[in-house]
This record gives structure tokens, sequence and C-alpha cells, in this order.
């Protein structure tokens, strides 16, 4: 089993940045990918971005692309998901996901983390 924490939501204004974090415990090294979620009010969850535990490779929705960006450090067990120039438009709950090796299917998820940008 892995274990997944995120941090760093919070109330931002539209414009300003914010980086969220992902800690992973215990079976760290099935991990396959890391991906970030997130699910805004009356809407289903949507795909952010992913990377690659081993190999550091990334990929994005396209409504984020160019914005956010998804980096890891294996030493730290933690995935980061850099927003910026965030709009009305990204305020959800997000959440990191991980992918297992085994499975290659998303069976682990965090508790997710509020971001709210204003106007």
């Amino acid at each position: 089993q892995v274990q997944l924490v995120e941090s760093g939501g919070g109330l931002v204004q539209a414009g300003d940045s914010l980086r969220l974090s992902c800690v992973a415990s215990g079976r760290t090294f099935s991990l396959y990918t890391m991906g970030w979620f997130r699910q805004a009010p009356g809407k289903e969850r949507e795909f952010v971005g992913r990377i690659r535990w081993i190999w550091g490779s990334t990929y994005y929705a396209n409504s984020v692309k160019g914005r956010f960006t998804v980096s890891r450090d294996r030493a730290k067990n933690t995935a980061y998901l850099q927003m910026n120039s965030l709009t009305p438009e990204d305020t959800a709950v997000y959440y990191c996901g991980g992918e297992s090796t085994a499975t290659r299917g998303y069976e682990y998820w965090g508790q997710g983390t509020q971001v709210t940008v204003s106007s």
C-alpha cells in the first residue's frame, strides 16, 4: 500500500501562483506514476497532469499546459504541482493519485486539498 498526503492549498487571487505537495509513504517502490487531478463543485474529477516516478517524464491536460508544472523529488518521496497564472476556473479540490507498476491504474489517492482562486 501507498499512502498519499497533499498540502499547500489555499485562497489566492487571480494571477497568483501556488505549489501543492504530495508526500508518499509505504511501498513507494511500487509507484509508476504520480498524477494530479481536480474536482470542481458539481463537476467530475478531471486529470491535470502526471509524472512518471522513475523517468520523470510529464504530461498535462490542455487546460493547464504552459501554466502548471508537475515535478517530483524521489529522495523526499514527494510530488509537486506548481500552478502559475491561476484563474477562478482553477478553483477545485486537488488530489494526487498514485499509479502502481503492477496494475497501471490509479489505486492510491490522497485526501485532497482545496484551491480557491478569487477574481
